[in-house]
C-alpha cells in the first residue's frame, strides 16, 4: 500500500543539469523540475527549492546546512544526492527532521582511481610542465638533462583511506611496480591485503615519513579536516609528491603552498580544493603542481550511472520502501 506521506508522483527538483537519458527518465517517472541552464543554485535558490518539492536532488557542491533543513517545510521528505560524498549535507539535522538522505556510492570508483593514477604518473614525470614548454614555443629539442623527473616503478605509494577508491588505486599502482602501504581506520583482512599487495601502517606519521608518493582517499569529516597539515608536510621526504582527488578540506592549503613554494616536497597533483571554484591564486604560480578542475569522476558513463542510482533511490522510496543507498548514519 502506498504510504500517504510518500506521493506516487513526487515533485523532484534537480539542482544541476544531468545526462539527457537521466533527465528524460526523471521526467517520465516524476514531476521533475530540471535545470536546463546548469546554473549553480545559490543558498536562496536551494531554500526556495526545498520549500517546493518532495525530493531535492543536489550535487556535492550544494551546501545544505542545519538551518536550511530545520526551516524546510514538512513536504520535503528526501534528499537524493548525486555523488558519493555527503559532507555537504548536515546529516544530523536531516535525521532530526526525518528527511531521508541517499547518495550514489561506488559509481565513480574506477573513474576516480583512473584519474588518481594519471596524477601519480604525471606529477613526478612533469607532464604538465612538458606540455607548457611545448606550447610556449621555447623547447630547444631533446637533451640528456632536459625535463628530468622521477620514475614511479619501485617507489613507495602511501594510500590514506583504503575504501573502494583506495583499493582501486592500489590495484593500478601494483601494475606499475610500486610498493604499496596504506593507513585506514581499520586494517583490511589479510586476504585482501595480499590480493592488493599492500601493507598496513597503523600510524599516519610513519606513512608520511616513509612514502615517495602519498594519495588521499578518505571522506571529509571533523576528524579528517586538514589532516595533512604543516606538521605532517614537514615530515615528508623532500622528493615526496602529494596527490588529492578526494576532498580539498583534507589538506591545509596554506601549509601545502608554502612547502611547494620552498620546494620542501617534490610536488603535488590536485583535483580538489578548499574553496572551489575559488582556487588560491598562489597555486597558479607553482611549476611543481598539477591542477585539475575537480574532474576525477567526469566520464559520460559514470555520470549517467550516478543519475540512474538517484532515480532508483527516489522510485524505491516513492513505492514505500527503504532506498538502497540510504545514508544510515544515525538511523540504525
Amino acid at each position: 500500500m502506498q504510504d500517504s506521506a510518500r506521493p506516487a508522483n513526487p515533485r523532484v527538483i534537480i539542482t544541476r543539469e544531468l545526462a539527457d537519458a537521466n533527465q528524460h527518465r526523471m521526467s517520465e517517472l516524476f514531476d521533475a523540475v530540471l535545470n536546463h541552464t546548469d546554473t549553480a543554485f545559490s543558498r536562496e535558490d536551494l531554500i526556495a527549492a526545498m520549500a517546493d518539492c518532495d525530493v531535492l536532488v543536489p550535487t556535492v557542491t550544494d551546501q545544505i546546512d542545519a538551518e536550511m533543513i530545520a526551516n524546510a517545510p514538512d513536504r520535503l521528505r528526501m534528499i537524493a544526492s548525486f555523488g558519493a560524498g555527503v559532507d555537504h549535507i548536515d546529516l544530523a539535522a536531516a535525521r532530526a527532521k526525518k528527511i531521508l538522505v541517499t547518495n550514489t556510492p561506488g559509481v565513480f570508483t574506477e573513474d576516480t582511481a583512473d584519474m588518481t593514477m594519471a596524477l601519480i604518473l604525471s606529477a613526478p614525470r612533469r607532464l604538465s610542465e612538458g606540455e607548457k614548454l611545448i606550447q610556449s614555443g621555447q623547447w630547444e629539442g631533446w637533451k640528456p638533462s632536459g625535463m628530468l623527473g622521477h620514475c614511479i616503478g619501485g617507489k613507495k605509494l602511501g594510500i590514506v583511506g583504503m575504501g573502494r577508491i583506495g583499493q582501486a588505486v592500489a590495484r593500478r599502482a601494483s601494475g606499475f611496480g610500486m610498493s604499496i602501504v596504506y593507513h585506514n581506520r581499520r586494517q583490511l583482512p589479510p586476504a585482501v591485503e595480499e590480493s592488493l599487495r599492500a601493507s598496513y601502517v597503523a600510524d599516519l606519521e610513519d606513512l608520511v615519513r616513509e612514502c615517495d608518493i602519498i594519495t588521499l582517499h578518505c571522506p571529509h569529516t571533523a576528524e579528517t579536516h586538514e589532516m595533512i597539515n604543516a606538521e605532517r608536510i614537514s615530515k615528508m621526504k623532500s622528493s615526496c609528491y602529494l596527490i588529492n582527488t578526494a576532498r580539498g578540506d583534507l589538506v591545509d592549503e596554506n601549509a601545502l603552498i608554502e612547502a611547494l613554494q620552498n620546494e620542501n616536497i617534490g610536488g603535488a597533483g590536485l583535483d580538489v580544493y578548499q574553496n572551489e571554484p575559488d582556487i588560491d591564486p598562489r597555486f597558479l604560480k607553482l611549476k611543481n603542481t598539477i591542477l585539475l578542475p575537480h574532474m576525477g569522476s567526469a566520464t559520460f558513463e559514470g555520470r549517467e550511472a550516478a543519475g540512474e542510482r538517484v532515480i532508483t533511490n527516489i522510485r524505491v522510496w516513492a513505492d514505500g520502501h527503504r532506498p538502497p543507498d540510504q545514508v544510515l548514519d544515525g538511523w540504525v
